[in-house]
């Protein structure tokens, strides 16, 4: 009986290369659950080498007590599972997903696509980027934003106020290729939209009254590297157009201008709002959306991930230990207690600004619930607020929730809206546009 020829190697790196494009880390098994094929990532996610021939059973489970990927296979069933990885630690896991190969009811062998879900499935703690969380869902927004930063797409960040879109964007733009060009950042709404397009697109020396010499805009300066467009929802429909035309052209022409400049930037683009619905509201350009969108990135807001309160408190206070006017070593049950059933519409920035309060308000090593708000402890002391600045309006106990924490808020400070909006975790922007929602002003 004839031998068959050995595979040449040219031939095994070209399958290799496909199959890593086309499928990114994979195994291919034969009908028998033996493997036929693996790909070099897969090798590298799973930890382990990955031989010709050996049982996938084996090799992803081994003799643990619960085998899922096994027991499926060895069904014919589809596969969606996590398992530890084989050559690691039990709290590294790889998502791993079944495609049977060939037509009929019976396949003719399985391929498997692997993807590293980090931690997703173990309690522990995970620091990225200046964020920390235990949630599985946050955890799983890091696995993403790891992989989507070393593409070039337009990324659009959806997410509440202050549960950290800029932190996100800035977590891509240092693990992109373009982490040693500039990040430029700018918030179409905190600026009128004759300034706004001057700030993104620049302006030429005699364009308007005051523009004394040529300006580059936000775009140039981001060129090489990342342009983030926070509330990029409150853009105006005759700058969308013009934000439109440079992303598909990768050319700029300043305010006064008429030759177009070429760049290349990655947009990075943040908002409170569903840009579908703004759409529909004839509020957004869809053809714009579409391009903004390509990789949506949704950030879960606090309420919706308390298991992270207590680690977000201990790591803001050890932020605020080290300033050294007041230490807290420890947080009472209570206090801790209150802080686990607010709702935080702010969010994490709210959170911060809270316990930011608290040392400011309290002493001692000891932080307690009566150092906190008045309105985290006993939540009824915001339903009857004496306004103390005359441009905002009483509200009563029918009003909002939102509008009587806002209302709070400004009664604490006389007033003052950028400390209210500090209190409240909300940019002075945002918290206006919510004065004026509620019928505040």
């Amino acid at each position: 009986m004839a031998r068959t020829p050995a595979r040449e190697p040219s031939l095994d790196r070209l399958i290799d290369a496909a199959l890593a494009a086309s499928a990114g880390a994979c195994i291919v098994l034969d009908e028998g659950l033996r493997v036929r094929f693996a790909t070099a990532s897969a090798a590298a996610l799973l930890g382990c080498p990955i031989p010709r021939g050996v049982s996938a059973p084996a090799l992803l489970c081994g003799d643990k007590p619960k085998r899922p990927v096994a027991e499926a296979l060895a069904a014919g069933l589809p596969v969606h599972a996590l398992v530890p990885r084989p050559g690691g630690d039990d709290e590294h896991l790889v998502r791993i997903r079944s495609v049977p190969l060939g037509a009929g009811s019976k396949p003719l062998g399985w391929l498997l696509a692997l993807q590293d879900a980090g931690a997703i499935g173990s309690d522990r703690t995970v620091e990225f980027h200046g964020m920390s969380t235990r949630d599985a869902g946050m955890k799983h927004v890091f696995a993403v934003v790891q992989k989507i930063a070393r593409s070039d797409a337009t990324v659009l960040v959806r997410g509440e106020t202050g549960t950290g879109k800029e932190l996100v964007a800035q977590a891509i733009h240092r693990l992109s290729d373009r982490k040693d060009g500039p990040l430029r950042v700018i918030n179409c709404a905190a600026l009128p939209a004759n300034l706004l397009e001057s700030e993104l697109f620049g302006h030429l020396k005699g364009a308007f009254t005051g523009a004394i010499r040529d300006t580059p805009g936000h775009v140039q300066l981001a060129d090489h590297g990342t342009l983030f467009l926070d509330e990029v929802a409150e853009l105006p429909l005759e700058l969308q157009a013009k934000l439109l035309r440079m992303l598909e052209t990768r050319t700029v022409i300043p305010v006064g201008g008429r030759d177009p400049i070429a760049v290349d930037v990655r947009v990075i683009s943040a908002t409170h709002r569903a840009l579908r619905q703004e759409v529909e509201a004839g509020r957004f350009r869809a053809d714009l959306m579409y391009r903004l969108r390509v990789i949506p990135v949704f950030l879960p807001p606090l309420r919706a991930r308390r298991g992270d309160i207590e680690v977000l408190t201990q790591r803001f206070v050890d932020e605020f230990n080290a300033r050294g006017k007041r230490r807290v070593d420890q947080l009472a049950p209570t206090a801790l207690a209150a802080l686990e059933h607010h709702d935080w519409p702010g969010n994490v920035r709210e959170l911060r600004n809270t316990l930011e309060y608290a040392f400011a308000i309290g002493e001692g090593p000891e932080l307690v619930a009566g150092d906190l708000p008045p309105e985290l402890v006993e939540p009824g002391l915001d339903a009857e607020p004496m306004l103390a600045a005359a441009e905002v309006r009483p509200t009563t106990t029918e009003g909002p929730p939102e509008a009587r924490r806002i209302a709070a808020a400004l009664t604490r400070t006389a007033g003052n809206r950028d400390q209210a909006a500090k209190l409240l975790g909300l940019s002075r922007v945002t918290l206006w546009r919510r004065m004026r929602q509620h019928g505040l002003v």
